[in-house]
């Protein structure tokens, strides 16, 4: 299975060195020096900031200056539903056709049953909306979407599936599913076709600690069973991601490239 054509770097991973335009380009660079063709742009504080010094051009730009595409964004719920137009067009700007919110909205997170179907309702006519302008809205788990509602053995993620219908994609965070317990190749099989975005963490155990997010190849997720199950479900885009890194970020990257790319 060929991967390199279709490895992303999540930048919520370098968050903390894409704050200014200066620390933006030298971090693109980097990335396009280790080979990957693509990023998700997530949590660029010099695009997104308080104090923002870049707009969706120049960012535009700058991933063509490095031969990088924007395979997908993360982006605010509120603003996906509130200003709809301004985001489609920033997505057009950065020719990305796929967005996906990183979590529950406040007003949803600690919901029923009952509120999570309203999320979904509500999320029914954002996507809508951005499904006609050529862009495809999608849902980023953690954990806590696995757990079960009192009294019953179904999840608030086996609603998005058995109620979400087709226009909510599934941006599944491989890591996080098997955090919560989850088989992640059965979890691909029931949502096949609906995730053309994917995040990859490892996970580590360390002696006496909790388990930590390690570079992919360095932890114990099985990685040759579990890639060809997201091959099989459609997945378009592999978004390496890690959270919290122990070492140099654009290091786990370059360990999580080198293990992809030479393994697989």
């Amino acid at each position: 299975m060929e991967l390199k054509s279709k490895l992303a770097v999540q930048m919520y991973t370098i968050r903390d060195f894409t704050k200014t335009e200066q620390g933006l380009q030298e971090s693109l660079q980097k990335i396009s020096e280790m080979g990957y063709p693509s990023v998700q742009v997530s949590a660029v504080g010099a695009l997104e900031g308080e104090n923002a010094t870049v707009n969706a051009r120049q960012m535009k730009a700058m991933l063509d200056e490095n031969g990088l595409t924007c395979c997908a964004t993360h982006r605010s719920f509120h603003s996906l539903r509130d200003k709809t137009e301004q985001e489609i067009e920033f997505h057009q700007t950065l020719n990305c056709n796929y967005v996906a919110i990183g979590g529950l909205p406040g007003e949803y997170e600690k919901a029923n049953e009952e509120g999570y179907r309203r999320f979904i309702a509500d999320a029914a006519e954002v996507s809508a909306k951005l499904k006609a302008a050529g862009i495809g809205f999608g849902y980023h788990n953690h954990a806590h979407e696995f757990r079960r509602f009192e009294n019953s053995r179904r999840t608030l993620f086996d609603l998005f599936i058995e109620e979400g219908g087709a226009n909510l994609l599934l941006e599944i965070d491989v890591y996080w599913a098997v955090h919560a317990g989850v088989n992640p190749i059965s979890l691909f099989e029931r949502v096949k076709g609906r995730v053309p975005v994917t995040h990859l963490k490892d996970k580590e155990v360390i002696a006496g600690e909790e388990p930590v997010m390690a570079a992919i190849g360095e932890g114990n997720l099985d990685w040759k069973n579990i890639l060809p199950a997201l091959d099989s479900a459609g997945v378009e885009w592999y978004c390496v991601e890690q959270d919290v890194c122990r070492r140099d970020p654009f290091d786990c990257l370059r360990s999580s490239y080198h293990y992809l790319t030479t393994e697989f």
